[in-house]
């Protein structure tokens, strides 16, 4: 259920002192994890951010026992802990300035996970609000994207009720260790999430519920996806935190209006009236913030989903089965003569072997990679953020460095 690397990753994820950004640092600066941890006390201390006291708690670290505690527990309720080493560890919380040192997980991570928006907003909402909140997560789900947000009450509970609902799928970020479900009321929600998506934390599985933690969970939700929409949040809300990070992370922000006399549409109305979020009324309009992504994925729905086709499939989850349409590319990847330079999945390695020099359509390799059009785009947003595609002008793609 982890990795040596993730073993590497959890003694730091458990060290006092050390939160994410700190542990960045260290990487930084020492080349890798296990490099830091033989680090002498005078050279921790050059790292910036570390005095004699923090340097201290580095060397003492967890004891043996509270890391083989750690592992046990989340062994024993399905839990696998990855770290940023572990190719599952997702994409676009690499691209942050402070990913999580570890991720916990139950469930499933896939590679269409890419391609998701984050739906958020305040616990307290309208029903205008709530419905609103199931509406964009059955369109979103429909089309194949996979809502993400926190299992709060309210919206949260309202989105992801609403992608699970529509067969599709939602990954729920947990403030607090996996252990337990919080809040308590919405632990059948979190069961129908499980059966075709994931929880997620970064906190011990033994961590309890606190306000600080939210902060920091919300910047997961806003690094994990294409863009956040907010549905109603007052002047001070926890989703407005959301918004604004993932503005910093250079994703898209979205906000439905809401109702201009109520308290819990301050916050929304003023994102949208400050140019802060791109006003959305349907699922047309967030479609079309998502680059090459959107108008593929309706392209896609057009003729079937993403979500049929990989139910009629049978693909998405682990030992699918490579596209015929690429046998002969995933042998040569096998063979060694066009292994990418970095791990990559089934449908990653086919898109990349249709790749090369020469530009090509986006739509060339949708139609050739033989595999659904959600996994496609997924495998096609996660080489750009992996740096081995890129874009060019006339939704073509090619190959970084050539």
């Amino acid at each position: 259920m982890i990795t040596e690397a993730g073993r590497v990753h959890l003694r730091w994820a458990l060290t006092d002192g050390v939160g994410p950004l700190t542990f960045s640092r260290l990487i930084e600066h020492f080349g890798d994890a296990a490099a830091a941890l033989g680090a002498p006390a005078s050279a921790l201390q050059a790292v910036k951010g570390i005095g004699r006291e923090r340097a201290d708690s580095i060397l003492r670290g967890p004891s043996p026992e509270l890391i083989e505690r750690e592992i046990d527990s989340a062994a024993e309720h399905g839990v696998r802990i990855v770290c940023r080493a572990d190719p599952d560890y997702p994409e676009g919380l690499r691209r942050i300035p402070d990913p999580p040192t570890v991720l916990y997980i139950k469930g499933e991570l896939r590679p269409t996970d890419a391609i998701a928006v984050a739906i958020v907003g305040s616990r307290r909402c309208s029903l205008y609000g709530g419905e609103q909140a199931r509406r964009f997560g059955e369109l979103l789900a429909g089309v194949g994207v996979t809502v993400v947000s926190g299992l709060a009450r309210g919206i949260d509970a309202f989105a992801q009720h609403g992608a699970v609902d529509a067969g599709g799928r939602s990954i729920a970020v947990m403030g607090a260790g996996l252990r337990d479900v919080y809040p308590p009321e919405n632990r059948a929600l979190a069961e129908k999430i499980l059966t075709s998506g994931a929880w997620v934390s970064e906190l011990p599985m033994l961590a309890a519920v606190r306000a600080e933690n939210f902060p920091a969970r919300n910047r997961i939700i806003a690094g994990m996806t294409l863009g956040t929409l907010v549905v109603e949040a007052a002047a001070r809300s926890g989703a407005l935190i959301t918004a604004r990070l993932a503005a910093e992370y250079n994703r898209e922000v979205f906000a439905v209006p809401g109702r201009v006399q109520d308290p819990t549409s301050i916050g929304t109305n003023a994102l949208i009236r400050d140019g802060g979020a791109k006003l959305v009324t349907c699922l047309e309009d967030v479609l079309a913030e998502l680059g090459e992504v959107g108008p593929a994925l309706t392209r896609g729905h057009a003729a079937t989903s993403p979500l049929d086709a990989e139910r009629a499939t049978g693909s998405g989850g682990a030992g699918t089965p490579k596209p015929a349409a690429c046998a002969p590319l995933f042998q040569a990847c096998d063979a060694g003569t066009q292994a990418p330079p970095a791990p990559l999945s089934d449908v990653e390695q086919c898109v990349y072997g249709l790749t090369g020099s020469e530009p090509i359509l986006q739509d060339v390799i949708l139609r050739a990679a033989g595999a659904p059009v959600g996994d496609v785009l997924a495998a096609i947003t996660a080489l750009e953020l992996k740096g081995l595609l890129r874009r060019v002008p006339g939704n073509l793609l090619v190959r970084r460095g050539k």
